[in-house]
């Protein structure tokens, strides 16, 4: 009988096999990731079991072998009509529960008609301007059956006051629809924008919702508390887990401040996760999460035990979709579905091949969704619960993730909880810095991303995508508007919209005045206004973070390159070259818009941060006043094909067409050719490198950059 190997000896055959080279892989979260874990790992960890506290391993003891995670595809595109015959097919095809996309001027507050939303209306969602539109959104959908999963934020009090009433139509007493509304403003502050209005009039809404709905809407969720945006945004994993669960504090504080008893609201809060690529990490990150809400909600002062029960819906990653190579993004979603499924979510949405590029089509929807099918029919992976439960490698992971959490967990509570961390900036700046480093790593090889680093294709062939006929999209809500408007009673309907107003000016439930006003047929903008004529609009400028994507190139020859051409360019003008970031329309993601300003900042640019939502006419305005070289305008919302071409218009209407419009973020190559045709002059898809595309930039300028090797 031979003796046991032992660690030792493992080690010495590893360093023989490779060389030496230490195979310990630190990830961005700063975890050391050791190459091989035994039970000397976790002799100190006891999972526990599925069902039971901490809830590690899952929330019902039975999970998946009783019953699998809910198919719920998040869908919404153009009008109400189109949106609810893609649920339909869904439904049939086999898709369990719906979760609405609204578009940008409905998730800002506005009704299709306003002038700031020109470029916005029906491209990155469903358009929703009357409680028509709603009725017709759920046509042939019983709401006493269906859960439903609503993603908005700013403009929540309409939207959730349609929802009852188009439920109330529909013969559906609010007391039986069941769902989740996002409702996590928080969120909107540090990653996505899409508020309204200002942080305190904004915790108030969600403090009142919580109100009305533990009171007349015992089956539906008042919140989902939303991690995946700032991944989405940048960050780690750990900042997502931390700040989430953070969030979630500040909102369970706020409702125990406002009156309510802690255990007749904390059951219904849910969460809401993205799934990215490092694929261990993710499964432990929805393990820590259950555990530290357990750790949270006990602290809080909860007594239910479902009140520690953190459930989640997940989402596959949008920003590790690739436009480059497309079909490679099948893989990654499969990928990412199998972490969320083995990390125990309680609802999937699979992202489709082409939502790099445009709004997915039937065809890659139903791949999206057929994934989630075939893991569920066809694997076995159902059978057992929590299968990696006992890993030695996840139980570490997962231990060392609430480790970490916590500790910015308690640097957020230890400065006054997440609304004044939100306030004072550091949480967004974290996430800027983290998806700085990011970008730069891919940018250098250093994180491979197949099809875009490594592996390229020398020739990318088309593929079909939805496009969406914004301008005829816009004519028929704007006509849906009048007549509304013109059925209603409306001295009825101003008084409402009266009531409304003063119950914000005191401290009645916005909610239940907003159901009301809804009843009378007022439009979703002109709830939004009463509210606003109030609280104010709420506007922030970008503030980008510096030094830390140039940091990573240190001595690289073909950055030093690019410096020596900024300085060229500067000594030839009297000045440093001027480029404007410009974010035009209702479009609040901000992250390639930042990681342009962070990089050409770094190499010498003077870069002027434009504010979100800007019109075409505001940002050539301020591209004249600031006198600069560029205006580059970042696209994430499909705007472009209207926005851009207005920019560029007011720029020569001004005498100012010597100003180089440049254009990048989703913008499929089929647009490219209309762009130029309008005038831009450098177009830069996702997965562009920021060095390639500085080079590009300081071309346009008149300065060559010399070949690397001479450079180097």
């Amino acid at each position: 009988m031979t003796d046991k190997p032992t660690l030792d000896q493992w080690s010495a055959a590893a360093a023989k096999e490779v060389k030496g080279k230490d195979l310990t892989w630190q990830t961005p979260e700063g975890i050391d990731v050791k190459p091989l874990y035994t039970a000397e790992d976790v002799a100190d960890l006891d999972p526990g079991l599925p069902g039971f506290a901490p809830f590690t391993r899952g929330v019902r003891a039975s999970m998946y072998a009783g019953r699998p995670w809910t198919i719920r595809q998040y869908a919404g595109f153009s009008t109400a009509e189109a949106s609810n015959a893609f649920y339909h097919r869904n439904l049939k095809a086999g898709q369990k529960g719906l979760s609405v996309a609204f578009d940008l001027a409905t998730h800002r507050g506005y009704d299709s008609d306003h002038p700031r939303v020109t470029g916005d209306v029906g491209k990155a969602g469903v358009a929703i301007d009357t409680i028509d539109d709603m009725k017709i959104l759920f046509d042939g959908i019983p709401l006493d059956q269906m859960s439903v999963s609503m993603t908005m934020n700013g403009a929540v009090i309409p939207i959730l006051a349609f929802f009852i009433v188009a439920g109330e139509e529909q013969g559906v007493p609010r007391a039986q629809l069941d769902g989740t509304i996002q409702n996590d403003i928080l969120k909107e502050f540090m990653v996505r924008n899409t508020y309204i209005y200002p942080p305190e009039p904004s915790m108030r809404i969600i403090s009142d919702i919580f109100g009305y709905t533990s009171r007349e809407m015992p089956k539906f969720n008042s919140i989902s508390i939303s991690g995946y945006h700032m991944q989405e945004a940048g960050a780690t994993q750990v900042q997502e887990l931390a700040f989430t669960i953070a969030d979630g504090m500040e909102y369970v504080k706020y409702g125990v401040a406002s009156g309510l008893d802690i255990d007749k609201f904390a059951g219904r809060l849910s969460f809401f996760f993205a799934i990215g690529m490092n694929f261990f990490m993710e499964i432990a990150k929805l393990r820590a999460a259950r555990v530290l809400w357990h750790r949270v909600m006990t602290q809080l002062g909860a007594q239910d035990e479902r009140s520690k029960m953190l459930r989640t819906h997940c989402q596959t990653s949008g920003v590790s979709l690739t436009e480059q190579d497309p079909y490679n993004n099948v893989m990654r979603t499969t990928i990412e579905a199998m972490a969320a499924m083995l990390g125990g979510t309680q609802s999937l949405h699979t992202n489709a091949l082409d939502e790099a590029i445009a709004l997915p089509t039937d065809f890659s929807a139903r791949i999206a969704r057929n994934t989630q099918i075939v893991i569920q029919e066809e694997t076995g992976m159902t059978k057992v619960v929590d299968p990696l439960g006992g890993s030695y490698y996840i139980e570490s992971l997962t231990q060392q993730l609430v480790d970490k959490a916590w500790e910015i967990i308690e640097r957020v509570e230890a400065e006054g909880g997440m609304a004044k961390a939100v306030a004072a900036g550091w949480p967004k700046a974290m996430i800027e810095e983290a998806s700085a480093g990011r970008a730069a790593r891919v940018d250098r090889g250093e994180d491979v991303i197949v099809g875009v680093n490594k592996y390229k294709l020398a020739q990318e062939d088309p593929i079909d995508f939805l496009d969406v006929d914004n301008h005829a999209v816009r004519e028929a809500q704007i006509a849906r508007i009048k007549t509304s408007k013109a059925g209603r009673d409306e001295a009825k309907c101003q008084a409402a919209l009266d009531a409304l107003r003063e119950g914000a000016r005191g401290t009645a439930n916005l909610l239940e005045l907003a159901v009301e006003c809804a009843r009378q047929r007022a439009t979703l903008g002109e709830i939004s206004q009463a509210m606003e004529d109030v609280f104010g609009r709420y506007g922030t400028k970008p503030t980008p973070v510096s030094g830390i994507y140039g940091g990573a190139y240190g001595d690289d020859a073909k950055w030093q390159g690019l410096i020596d051409g900024v300085g060229s360019v500067t000594r030839a003008k009297g000045r440093r070259p001027r480029l404007l970031v410009a974010k035009m329309g209702q479009d609040g993601h901000d992250r390639g818009a930042n990681l342009v300003s962070s990089a050409f900042g770094d190499l010498g640019f003077e870069v002027v941060p434009g504010p979100l939502f800007q019109t075409p006419k505001e940002a050539a305005d301020l591209a004249i006043a600031s006198d600069v070289d560029v205006v580059g305008a970042s696209s994430l919302a499909a705007g472009h094909k209207t926005l851009i071409p207005e920019l560029i218009g007011h720029l020569r209407e001004a005498g100012r067409s010597d100003i180089k419009v440049i254009a990048g973020g989703v913008i499929p190559a089929q647009d490219y050719q209309g762009l130029r045709d309008a005038g831009v002059q450098g177009i830069f898809g996702p997965g562009t490198n920021l060095v390639d595309a500085a080079g590009e930039v300081l071309k346009l300028l008149g300065h060559n950059m010399p070949p690397v090797e001479e450079v180097a």
